[in-house]
């Protein structure tokens, strides 16, 4: 008896089919459609609904809780230019963070139903609809979920007064990053290094998935040594 292999139906919600791939997931999630219209995820209007985010939305509800966490520093008793210090700081973090996520959890490897159907949602979907602009930047209430543990992790190893523009620091990065990443998609910058960094995440997207993970810098893959073959022999030449 010859079992049909499962096949996924783009014009039905999808973030309950991928799953059922298992072992094929990963090179399916890996062949890109190129289309600024992104597929149905949820039969549910209300999920739905917040899986989609306009870009503006990032820097329109976050800057305004960057601006709050830095004043707070400063009536704490900081002066500005030590508040700018850390959030130089907070964002040079950020950056590694950024690096890190990208690499060990985005692009983990699955192959069972459930965590098939998790990647997908986390970012199995930008990989395989890379031009869905309402699915680029990270939904607000997600990042609203998320901000408790990171705030809790930077109180933990600083202090009162410091871990407000701390976090404000790495919070900014985060809205960069997510500002950065819609750029690089759908934006047509002229000049580097704007116009750089969009071939790089382009090429991460279309020829080598498993490298260049870095989104706002080259910085963490030059670090590690997950720099693009060609990017390679073109230092070392």
């Amino acid at each position: 008896m010859v079992v049909q292999e499962f096949t996924v139906d783009l014009n039905k919600p999808l973030v309950f089919q991928v799953g059922h791939l298992e072992e094929r997931y990963q090179e399916w999630v890996h062949q890109p459609i190129v289309s600024k219209e992104g597929p149905r995820f949820f039969g549910n209007d209300v999920l739905e609904f917040l899986t989609r985010t306009k870009w503006w939305a990032v820097p329109t509800i976050w800057l305004p809780v960057v601006c709050c966490l830095f004043v707070k520093s400063i009536l704490m008793g900081h002066t500005i230019q030590e508040v700018v210090l850390m959030a130089l700081f907070g964002i040079f973090i950020w950056t590694l963070i950024e690096y890190t996520l990208h690499r060990f959890l985005f692009h983990i490897e699955t192959k069972t139903y459930w965590t098939n159907t998790a990647h997908y949602l986390l970012h199995g979907c930008h990989h395989k609809h890379p031009m869905d602009s309402l699915r680029l930047v990270f939904p607000p209430t997600a990042t609203a979920i998320l901000c408790f543990p990171f705030w809790n992790l930077v109180a933990f190893f600083a202090t009162p007064s410091t871990t407000p523009a701390l976090f404000g620091g790495g919070l900014l990065g985060y809205v960069m990053y997510d500002c950065t990443h819609y750029y690089l998609h759908h934006g047509q910058p002229s000049k580097d290094p704007a116009k750089h960094l969009k071939r790089y995440h382009l090429n991460h997207h279309f020829r080598i998935q498993d490298k260049g993970f870095g989104i706002t810098s080259t910085l963490w893959d030059t670090v590690f040594g997950t720099l693009p073959p060609a990017m390679t022999m073109g230092k070392k030449n």
